[in-house]
């Protein structure tokens, strides 16, 4: 257990981890290099430690000790646990931090994307999402829906983000995930897994998802592009069959993260 600490000053170098979380670009050239991410509240706080990350530390205003005193009590000593007033948690984040408590945890190192499949039947691959509130979407969905892996391309934003990790209510802890890399041809990876590749596309040339009844394949991968862009026309090619779900009212197409529910129920719901 390490005592808890009152900090006033917002320049102080124990609060290095949590400085400028508004600042995209710094947090994801940051966070993966010195092997950190932040966890916000106290559900996702808990479901990180559940999932066997090591805090490294925590900061909290006050009014959060008590709720937060087991996993406190439970921390180790080297894990130092910050207390501050709100303002001072405002200046240091960059934003109200309305949650009133956040940790600073260790990464673990990342499966190897074949080892991941193994004992895989329903795995999500994504391609170039970058926005992480669709992605922490997905992997909520995925979670809730039974989807045992996501893959995503390299340059798919960090399932460990912040925002993605609040979006997902701490689910990308639960859903083991793997990059593929190199883009498309590792797709062969997941091909030669023994896969039924299908991608997710509104165009009219592709088959009615339902039409294929996903849920009795074998083994199914669903991959899904960015918000607009969609899938690129290798990671189409490189599927099986292209899919697409029915639009009604002249709408075109969804919410990649509303798309990835809808498809992700068809293939692991009977």
């Amino acid at each position: 257990m390490s005592e808890p600490s009152t900090i006033t000053d917002p320049a102080d170098p124990r609060l290095a981890d949590y400085t400028g979380l508004t600042d995209v670009e710094l947090r994801r050239r940051r966070e993966p290099a010195e092997g950190l991410f932040i966890a916000e509240g106290e559900k996702v706080i808990r479901r990180a430690l559940s999932a066997g990350y090591r805090m490294r530390s925590m900061l909290l205003t006050a009014k959060w000790l008590d709720v937060m005193a087991d996993v406190i009590a439970d921390a180790d000593a080297d894990a130092p646990v910050h207390v501050v007033e709100p303002a001072l948690a405002e200046a240091v984040t960059g934003y109200h931090v309305h949650r009133g408590a956040l940790a600073s945890m260790e990464r673990k190192p990342l499966p190897d994307a074949a080892s991941l499949l193994t004992g895989a039947r329903r795995v999500a691959v994504l391609e170039g999402l970058v926005d992480h509130t669709n992605l922490g979407a997905i992997f909520r969905s995925a979670a809730a829906l039974g989807m045992d892996a996501v893959l995503l391309s390299p340059d798919c934003a960090d399932p460990l983000y912040r925002r993605a990790v609040k979006v997902s209510m701490g689910a990308v802890f639960a859903v083991p995930y793997a990059r593929l890399d190199p883009w498309p041809a590792a797709l062969d990876t997941v091909r030669d897994a023994g896969f039924t590749l299908l991608a997710l596309t509104p165009a009219e040339t592709a088959v009615d998802l339902a039409t294929l009844t996903p849920h009795t394949l074998p083994r199914t991968a669903l991959l899904l592009g960015a918000e607009g862009d969609g899938l690129t026309p290798r990671a189409i090619a490189a599927a099986h069959h292209p899919v697409r779900i029915p639009m009604a009212h002249g709408i075109d197409s969804l919410n990649v993260g509303a798309a990835a529910a809808v498809a992700f129920y068809a293939v692991t719901t009977p």
